[in-house]
């Protein structure tokens, strides 16, 4: 049987492209991050492959996002006699004479989209420090950010204490539409 393995990282993404005009008896579809081990439908896939299935794969950040997942699942596939086809790289694997510069670009390609997982995850890290820096929450610029109605005491205080508008704005750093919502 020709089984297809889907995978989007999250619910808006569309996954049209991937193995669109390849014929498959079975498809299973995750719509879920490629660094988590446990996908439903990834599991029910590797449950319902026996011997000479060939499964097919969009590409290989498909499949896996850390090397080590990659080279356990296709070891797997491998001794059940499973043939896997990425179908973007070009490559085959059935245990049966695999070409060892076929198996290097396997480990090359998956190195490189465990880089690219470790890059991105880190870039995000170093954005939620750089909100935190800037005080915000959201990561969206001073002013855009939900109003925290936490602070709406404080915004009472300086009234009762005499100032405008425009004068508690600008101590508590926000905008008059904002302190306006906090007197409400």
């Amino acid at each position: 049987m020709n089984i297809g393995y889907i995978r989007v990282s999250t619910l808006e993404q569309s996954s049209t492209r991937q193995l669109d005009n390849i014929h498959l008896d079975m498809k299973y579809e995750d719509k879920i991050s490629g660094a988590t081990k446990d996908r439903p439908q990834l599991n029910l896939c590797l449950q319902v492959l026996r011997k000479g299935d060939t499964l097919h794969v969009h590409s290989i950040d498909r499949l896996a996002r850390s090397q080590r997942h990659l080279l356990e699942l296709l070891e797997d596939l491998l001794s059940r006699e499973i043939t896997v086809h990425f179908h973007k790289e070009s490559l085959i694997f059935n245990g049966q004479g695999d070409s060892p510069i076929s198996m290097l670009l396997l480990q090359v390609i998956g190195a490189v989209a465990q880089f690219e997982r470790t890059n991105m995850l880190e870039r995000v890290t170093e954005g939620i420090a750089m909100t935190k820096i800037h005080g915000t929450k959201s990561g969206k610029p001073f002013g855009k950010q939900p109003l925290d109605m936490s602070r709406r005491p404080e915004a009472i205080d300086l009234c009762k204490l005499g100032n405008n508008i425009s004068q508690i704005a600008k101590i508590m750093k926000l905008s008059r539409s904002s302190i306006y919502k906090l007197l409400r």
